[in-house]
């Protein structure tokens, strides 16, 4: 098994049900892979830290093939390696987007479906080239975040 960091592994990063299902590959190639640990390095194990709660990622790499069937953007920084979907058990999404925006350096993050309470976050990291880029997404249209009002209730990291 190939850990990326502590406590995220390179196979919990690249699992997709879809692609098992219709028997597709997701193999990164070497690059995707560094970039992965990255991610796991600068954007996981903080928030892991951070919120005291294990979590597995919903989606880290995708395949072009997998990306496009899922209907991801043809820039999607999955294919690259450099993004992740994930959601902390317990923790509302907004409060774990807000802590992210707080205390880490990303590229991109993106709450997703903030009114609902399955929501989940988008988080992506680029070595050097991080723009600290915050939107919501409702399924519709992407608009800026201003995570500033969000109460912070269970991270203790960074304080």
């Amino acid at each position: 098994m190939t850990q990326l960091s502590p406590h995220f592994t390179l196979a919990e990063m690249t699992w997709s049900m879809t692609a098992l299902r219709k028997g597709w590959p997701n193999q990164p190639r070497p690059v995707h892979i560094k970039a992965l640990g990255h991610v796991a390095t600068h954007i996981l194990e903080p928030v892991r830290a951070a919120f005291k709660q294990p979590f597995s990622p919903s989606s880290g790499y995708r395949s072009p093939r997998l990306n496009r069937y899922l209907g991801g953007s043809l820039y999607s920084q999955h294919c690259q390696g450099q993004a992740v979907d994930f959601r902390v058990p317990g923790v509302a999404a907004h409060e774990v987007a807000g802590w992210i925006s707080q205390h880490l350096v990303f590229d991109q993050l993106i709450l997703e479906y903030p009114e609902k309470k399955q929501g989940w976050i988008h988080c992506s990291y680029v070595p050097g080239q991080n723009r600290q880029q915050i939107l919501q997404f409702d399924g519709q249209t992407y608009r800026p975040w201003a995570p500033e009002n969000v109460q912070m209730g269970n991270a203790q990291a960074g304080e």
